[in-house]
């Protein structure tokens, strides 16, 4: 279960069209354009989990005319924004109710990328192998996995503001919090996963795992 929790960066209340803003989605839009796009599959889909208000995919749909974007979300609320978001985007589907946390998803999906952005700290370790591996086996021969998002390094945070956000967010749930960066890439590469990391403002991690070719 993905958890929308009392936050201060979180979204507010929606505007007249529905759409809700959550402001690190606009400070780090950017960043993540910047490395995305380049590395986005010439054609295909692009499957986002969690895509919250939709201001990720929206962005990455206005730039990419020529994927097929496929945004999901758990909650209406945020399904409503990324819909009013995407309006007028016509390579971006209707939002999809997906918990990324639940098991069986990837079966149902053939993805040439996937997207998640500033999810792992709201879900459990738990909660975080389901992900993974379902992100998996949803993937498409070649397709790309991209995570975005703040991390511990060898166990610990990297600066006092990032250590008070990992405290208050197990102070309201101890099951959830920062991962560590080492530990998540090792694991993908035990799912068979080509691995980079790649360093982002605000002490953030782009972590981009690429599935390997089909087998004849």
């Amino acid at each position: 279960m993905i958890r929308r929790l009392d936050l201060p960066d979180a979204a507010g209340v929606p505007d007249a069209a529905g759409r809700l803003f959550a402001p690190s989605a606009e400070r780090n839009r950017d960043a993540i354009l910047s490395v995305l796009l380049p590395r986005l599959p010439a054609r295909g889909t692009v499957v986002e989990l969690a895509s919250g208000t939709g201001q990720h995919v929206a962005a990455l749909a206005a730039h990419r005319a020529d994927l097929a974007f496929h945004p999901t979300e758990p909650d209406a609320a945020r399904r409503a924004s990324i819909d009013a978001r995407c309006a007028g985007l016509a390579n971006v589907a209707p939002a999809r109710d997906l918990d990324a946390c639940a098991p069986g998803w990837g079966a149902g999906l053939r993805a040439d990328a996937l997207l998640v952005v500033n999810l792992l700290h709201l879900i459990s370790e738990a909660e975080l192998s389901v992900l993974l591996d379902e992100a998996a086996r949803a993937l498409a021969p070649g397709g790309l996995l991209a995570i975005y998002g703040p991390f511990l390094r060898g166990g610990a945070a990297t600066s006092s503001g990032d250590a008070e956000f990992d405290a208050r967010l197990r102070a309201q749930d101890a099951a959830i919090g920062y991962k560590d960066a080492a530990v998540l890439t090792t694991v993908l590469r035990v799912l068979g996963l080509a691995v980079e990391t790649r360093e982002m403002p605000a002490n953030n991690l782009m972590i981009l795992a690429q599935a390997g070719p089909a087998r004849l």
